[in-house]
């Protein structure tokens, strides 16, 4: 696909990837509308690609509330034109262990999986219409295997690559192309916030995703969106070795298993050991 002079919205672009991929999209001569809920943060995205010479607009708000969604979209008609590309980048790590309230696993399952259900429900009937449309699911390496530490992260992370392929073998022959995003580690708040993690739960999140391969930036990682969407390709994996991992567990579950258990006692070692 040629996103030159298209309009996309990147949600979570207040840093990270997402604030990474609005950069690079602009660079490309996309006009970008981003979205967070740090209204700071976001504005900050924005302000420095206009000062670049880009076209961007911010709002704040949740990715996953209907209303927001829709002054996203709205938003963007008015400025500059119906939504090409929609990149359903934001997320959230969600409580570590299986003692997570009802209302924690509503909000993490509302963030990571209904925020892109909600936005495909509003962009997939126009797109039809039109027989073009580009939808971009973040996901992580967890939706393709698992996140030691948290159910709720790993459980939404399925569920995203999940919905990512459902909607690609269902319209893509409607001329509505998808790509699902499946990194390992990236350099962002996500993996390493301003706290140190305080719990083994969290620790052991941590740990899992820093020693299973080479932590990237979100720079490099939005190359290799833009790099897919370009091919048209629907998974993206800035970790290679993810897709000989994902291959193996396919190949044998239950030897799979046993080496995540035998993983985790490690992580869960004393350090000196």
């Amino acid at each position: 696909m040629e996103i030159q002079n298209t309009v996309a919205v990147v949600t979570g672009a207040g840093g990270g990837i997402g604030g990474a991929i609005a950069r690079a999209l602009s660079v490309a001569g996309v006009r970008v509308v981003l979205t967070d809920l740090d209204s700071d943060a976001v504005a900050r995205t924005a302000e420095a690609i206009i000062e670049a010479g880009g076209q961007a607009i911010a709002l704040a708000g949740d990715a996953s509330d209907n209303a927001h969604i829709d002054d996203v979209l709205a938003t963007a008609g008015e400025h500059f034109g119906p939504v090409d590309l929609y990149f359903a980048n934001a997320g959230i790590g969600g409580a570590a262990g299986l003692d997570v309230t009802d209302d924690d696993w509503d909000t993490v399952i509302d963030v990571n999986l209904m925020a892109h259900v909600r936005a495909a429900r509003r962009l997939v009937p126009e797109w039809s219409e039109r027989g073009r449309g580009y939808f971009v699911s973040t996901a992580s390496a967890a939706g393709l295997l698992t996140q030691l530490g948290s159910a709720t992260y790993s459980v939404t992370k399925h569920a995203a690559v999940g919905f990512a392929e459902w909607l690609s073998a269902t319209y893509g022959d409607a001329g509505i192309r998808v790509s699902c995003l499946c990194p390992m580690g990236v350099d962002t708040k996500l993996l390493r916030p301003d706290h140190a993690p305080d719990t083994d739960g969290e620790r052991l999140m941590q740990r899992a995703v820093e020693t299973a391969g080479a932590v990237i930036t979100p720079e490099e990682v939005a190359d290799l969106v833009l790099a897919a969407i370009a091919d048209e390709r629907f998974l993206i994996l800035p970790h290679p070795e993810v897709l000989e991992m994902y291959r193996q567990k396919g190949a044998d579950y239950d030897r799979w298993l046993r080496g995540m258990r035998r993983y985790q006692a490690a992580l869960l070692a004393p350090q000196d050991a």
